[in-house]
């Protein structure tokens, strides 16, 4: 997925060479605009927790990693921690529904990394690997979804079908028996009788979330992909592609279309579908603080810019 940076001191430093006159002419337009010249902007809406300990830091600078002690803007992006000036208790945890896998191109920056910030803020559930060191997924592509625009992606909603239709041709649980013969030919039934058996079984399974157990996300430039999504331990895999969602990431790469998003949007947008889709519940913001860092470089970055004049 494609991620860029904040440069956080290049961009302080933008901040305090501009005029307050300009300051206060672009603020006070924005505070102007009625929430419904918010709407291609969903940031606007999220539930987030208080951004008041990133606000102190912003005013404060750079800081240390309290890990490796390099100089870092709000969190250290190789230690994966919050740096000495962002307590770690003030920083929002988000409990996902489920696994989520990082593959981050060893040509990525460190600091252009979106990536981090789903590490930061579940850290419980998130694991970010470096190209080429990544798990064997083979066995267990019955439970496992790739997230990936292409030919053959599919929406979430579909996700519970087709990974049922991964089960049926033969990949097997550890208590089942693999010798037996495919589906079709062992139950003698037509195509059209087997999607019908599988809609039943899925519409058994919707309140259990279906098989899926865990998401993989590719962690690159677009330009860089094609390295890892051909790996062929990603082969086979199903991909998933979010169709419907716009990018609010401030370097959105020229020639590409703004349904591509950053790496930590991909992730949350996968999450809120899923959570309607598939888990069927009401989405009430549970895993909005998964922007908490991105939506606050965001602003940061939207003000800077119209301080400028560049917007």
């Amino acid at each position: 997925q494609l991620t860029m940076s904040l440069n956080s001191s290049t961009l302080l430093n933008e901040e305090k060479s501009q005029g307050l006159k300009r300051t206060s002419e672009c603020l006070g337009s924005l505070e102007l605009q009625t929430p419904s010249s918010f709407q291609d902007n969903p940031l606007q809406q999220l539930r987030l927790a208080s951004q008041e300990v990133l606000e102190k830091a912003k005013k404060s600078g750079r800081s240390k990693c309290p890990r490796c002690s390099s100089s870092r803007m709000f969190y250290c992006y190789t230690c994966f921690v919050p740096v000495e000036t962002v307590p770690t208790k003030e920083i929002p945890t988000v409990k996902l529904p489920l696994k989520i896998d990082i593959i981050k191109h060893p040509n990525e920056t460190d600091g252009k990394s979106t990536a981090v910030h789903a590490k930061l803020l579940a850290p419980d559930d998130v694991t970010i690997y470096k190209y080429p060191c990544i798990p064997e997924y083979k066995e267990k592509r019955h439970e496992l979804a790739l997230v990936f625009p292409g030919p053959d992606s599919v929406s979430v909603k579909d996700i519970a079908f087709h990974l049922q239709k991964y089960s049926k041709k033969g990949v097997c649980d550890k208590d089942d028996d693999c010798s037996r013969e495919p589906l079709l030919k062992q139950a003698k039934i037509e195509p059209k009788e087997e999607e019908e058996n599988l809609n039943e079984c899925i519409s058994n399974n919707k309140g259990e979330g279906t098989r899926l157990k865990k998401i993989i996300f590719i962690d690159s430039t677009w330009n860089q992909t094609n390295k890892i999504i051909t790996d062929e331990r990603l082969q086979g895999l199903l991909q998933i592609e979010l169709k419907t969602r716009k990018t609010c990431f401030w370097r959105h790469q020229k020639g590409k279309p703004d349904t591509y998003l950053s790496t930590i949007e991909a992730i949350y947008y996968f999450l809120v579908d899923y959570h309607q889709e598939i888990l069927q519940e009401n989405y009430k913001g549970q895993y909005d603080n998964l922007l908490f860092f991105f939506s606050f470089m965001y602003t940061l970055i939207k003000n800077a810019k119209c301080r400028a004049g560049k917007e």
